[in-house]
């Protein structure tokens, strides 16, 4: 894949090349990566992604690697412990919403058998595929990430806002915002679920 086909924001670094190249975008439906996803980006709220995703594998340790289960039994020591730790992002409102959502997302499981069919369900499985053209903006919200936001803090989330749903919504292949013409845009139907594992482009 060349440089210029791919979508502008992923030229940033070798990292958000990657990660462009094999991840973002893609069906996913395995719960485990659509919760370290969702943690990622309510992490990210008012940076930017470079920034989160250079931190992902300090997340990755200081969480656990993104245990559900143990992430949501965590006590305040641990949650004091996380505000020590130079390598994630020490804001103490983000720190404690990683347990709440740990806990939501539990609740949802438990109601519906997997996050990803409550998730899903929103688009009746199909993803939203979007047609931009290269330098064409993308929205930063949408009536879906609207509403699902609003469910989710119904639900007990935080750092769910629209614009960070939106985003995950992206993420997560709920919604396809490829540029037309690049190689890693996943194909309407028939794109294989990602399965939290990177792939070859």
């Amino acid at each position: 894949m060349t440089t210029d086909e791919r979508c502008a924001w992923a030229l940033g670094s070798a990292l958000m090349t990657s990660y462009h190249d094999t991840e973002w975008g893609r069906p996913a439906h395995d719960d485990a990566y659509l919760f370290e996803l969702l943690l990622l980006e309510g992490a990210q709220a008012g940076l930017s992604w470079s920034t989160v995703l250079n931190k992902r594998e300090n997340y990755r340790r200081a969480l656990d690697g993104f245990a559900l289960e143990k992430i949501a039994a965590y006590d305040q020591p641990k949650l004091d412990e996380l505000l020590t730790d130079p390598g994630i992002v020490r804001n103490r409102l983000k720190i404690q919403s990683t347990v709440k959502n740990a806990r939501a997302f539990l609740a949802v499981r438990e109601e519906f058998g997997s996050f990803d069919t409550y998730l899903w369900g929103w688009v009746d499985g199909t993803p939203i595929v979007n047609h931009a053209a290269p330098g064409d903006p993308f929205p930063v919200s949408t009536d879906l990430s609207d509403r699902v936001s609003k469910d989710l803090k119904r639900r007990g989330f935080t750092f769910v806002g629209t614009t960070i749903v939106y985003a995950y919504l992206q993420a997560v292949g709920v919604v396809d915002d490829h540029i037309d013409g690049c190689p890693a845009k996943p194909r309407p139907l028939g794109a294989e679920p990602h399965d939290g594992v990177p792939t070859e482009a």
